[in-house]
Order: structure tokens, then sequence, then C-alpha cells
């Protein structure tokens, strides 16, 4: 490749990569104006709507919701995944097919749909969990469900399961052992490729979350919402910190996960 010819393939990303910035590098100036109306520069700039933000504690708490939930309905997926995917690689590979077809189910459902359907069954009765955390945990399960499921299982083809198990079973390790100690180590890197996409995603539901759950137990897009006839640069910057917590967690996923290579 010629000099000339680098450069240019750079110059495209670059422009790409603008092009994708725009819109964020936008509400991030109108987070940070004091006034922005006709004028094509903002009149000032000021960390008024990020103080005032962050200062709510309506909006700590909101996070701190989103945060718990994201993160047990994944610790609740690899926990019951896991397992199971290792067992049908290595038992049962012809169920392969068949579970690529049933992880693909909650996608068939419209969420609204389902909303509907979950309300009536457990807004009473024995287990009546509406407006708590627990129904969206179950609910952020299923979303979560295929892209853990394709992420782990792209990473154990890779990786070529039989073989790492049959030379750990003729080092004298049982199975499980080998599990533990040699296949789980090489499914790291697909573990947490699988829970950054799916935190990513769920972090910014908001159908389950205000359908199921509400105010009653409120997370950080139903507080979006119900602060959208708010001021446009309190939101604006709701936005911006939005972004900034996904960010601030893959950096530090992939801080944690580069140390221990």
């Amino acid at each position: 490749m010629s000099r000339f010819e680098q450069r240019y393939h750079q110059m495209v990303v670059w422009l790409v990569l603008l092009i994708l910035m725009l819109p964020l590098l936008a509400t991030l100036g109108y987070a940070l104006a004091t006034e922005w109306g006709a004028t094509i520069l903002p009149r000032g700039l000021t960390l008024r709507w990020f103080l005032e933000l962050w200062r709510d504690p309506r909006f700590l708490v909101s996070l701190g919701h989103s945060m718990l939930i994201c993160f047990g309905a994944l610790l609740f997926s690899l926990l019951l995944v896991l397992p199971a995917m290792f067992v049908i690689a290595w038992a049962f590979p012809r169920l392969d097919a068949l579970m690529n077809v049933l992880i693909l189910l909650p996608f068939s459902v419209p969420p609204v749909v389902s909303s509907v359907g979950l309300l009536q069954m457990y807004a009473s009765g024995p287990v009546a969990i509406t407006g708590t955390p627990w129904i969206l945990i179950g609910c952020y399960f299923t979303i979560a469900l295929p892209f853990i499921y394709r992420a782990i299982a792209n990473n154990m083809q890779a990786i070529n399961l039989q073989e790492l198990l049959d030379a750990a079973h003729l080092l004298g390790a049982s199975t499980w052992r080998a599990a533990w100690l040699v296949v789980l180590p090489n499914l790291r890197q697909g573990v947490m490729i699988a829970v950054l996409l799916s935190f990513s995603f769920l972090i910014g539901e908001f159908v389950f979350a205000n359908l199921l759950a509400g105010t009653n137990y409120e997370t950080l897009q139903v507080y979006l919402y119900n602060k959208r006839n708010d001021s446009g640069h309190f939101t604006s910057a709701l936005v911006i910190s939005y972004f900034l917590v996904v960010l601030l967690v893959t950096w530090l996923s992939n801080y944690l996960n580069r140390g221990k290579r």
C-alpha cells in the first residue's frame, strides 16, 4: 500500500468518525451552553446543568437502580447460560441448532405485548412483583440471553472446546476441573464482550422499565422520560452523563480484562 493510499484510508476513517460524533458533540455543546438559540455557536459555557444533575438525589437513585438491574440480569444470565452451554458443547453438540432458535424467541414478541401479559400475570396473586426490580431482572435476562449466548458460543468454537477437554483428560483432570481451570479462562474474552454488549443495550431499555416498574422503581431511562419537559440543557447533560457512564464501565472492564492476560 502506497503512502497516498494509506493517508486516503486514514482520512476516510476520520471523516466517518467525525460524522458519527457530530450528534454527540452537538449534545455536549448544548449541555455546556448558557444559552444557544438563534446563533450558530453558544453564547457562553457553564457547568451548571451537570452540577444540577449530579446533585439531584433522584438521578443518583435511578442510576443505581439501572446498574443494579443490569448487572443482576447479567449475573443471572451468566450463571445459567455458561454451564448450559458447556454441557451442550461437550455432550450434546446437536442441540446447538435448537438453541440458536430458542434464544431468538424473546425478539419474536414485541416488548409492549410482553409487558401487558406480564402485568396480568404478576400484578396480583402469590407472585406480585410488578413495580419491583425482580420483574425487570427477569425481563432483562431474556433480552440479554441472545447476546450472551452468541458471543460465548463463537468463543467456544474459536478455542476448540473438545480438544481442550481431551488434553485436560489426558493430564488427569476431571471434566469439571478442566472446565473451571482450562475452559473458563479461555472464555474470559468472549464473556467480557457478551457482558459489555448486553450492558450497553440493557441500560438503554425503556419499554419494560416504564410499563412494569415506572416511578415505583425508576431507572435511568424512565428518569430521562419524566424529565423530558424540563430544560433542554438539563436533558442534554443527562444524555452525556449516560454516555459517559457506559464509556466508563466499558473502559474499566477492558482494563481489568487486560490486566489478567
